[in-house]
């Protein structure tokens, strides 16, 4: 059985559950160690060099990197649909899964240590508020983008869904005086009707 290595609280971790969750692939989850520790678990470390989580192991193949993850899982489960079979929707949904990782993630994470994390008088409200402007910024960019389309990509729910969407349930969680992106409010009804969305990704934030 396909084994996940990490902790369901993460948000890396949380696109390669809801995946599986999607497609109704057994699996077994393995608890790494709280946030923060993984690079401290020498023994996890055997596994992932990185001490990252999320890391799979398939029958003795070791895969890391949550996107990478979410890619190879969905190429060989869900060919033709949350991996999408058009080259140029797969691009599309491939372009919000790097635009999250390497636009959105490092901002997010600001806001998740700051908020909830840190302890109020320890926060540095200066780099809180930077980073939810930020969050603010690109929620306008996301509405943008799902102007005419019901997902991410286009018309179906495909993996750039699953990369991104894990992020607007912290933005929605504690980003406060959010603007109003109808576009985007509706993406976000879509996704939370979505039992695996609801299952994996609506849990507290720690």
């Amino acid at each position: 059985m396909l084994v996940v290595y990490g902790r369901g609280s993460s948000s890396n971790v949380q696109k390669v559950l809801w995946l599986l969750e999607e497609i109704g692939l057994p699996y077994s989850s393995a608890h790494v160690v709280p946030p923060g520790k993984a690079k401290e678990s020498e023994e996890y470390k055997k596994l992932n060099p990185n001490g990252l989580i999320p890391t799979i192991d398939e029958d003795g193949f070791i895969l890391w990197e949550s996107n990478a993850i979410v890619r190879y899982l969905a190429a060989k489960h869900a060919n033709g649909t949350i991996y999408p079979a058009d080259l140029r929707v797969r691009a599309d949904s491939d372009r919000w899964m790097d635009w999250q990782a390497t636009v959105l993630a490092p901002q997010i994470a600001v806001v998740l240590l700051q908020k909830v994390r840190t302890p109020p008088e320890k926060r540095d409200e200066a780099v809180l508020a930077a980073a939810c402007q930020f969050a603010r910024d690109k929620a306008g960019v996301l509405d943008a983008a799902l102007a005419g389309r019901n997902y991410l990509a286009g018309s179906t729910f495909t993996m750039g869904d699953i990369a991104v969407g894990q992020w607007m349930w912290r933005y929605a969680s504690l980003v406060p005086d959010r603007p109003k992106h109808a576009n985007l409010e509706a993406w976000y009804a879509r996704l939370q009707e979505r039992p695996a969305f609801r299952k994996i990704v609506m849990t507290p934030l720690v």
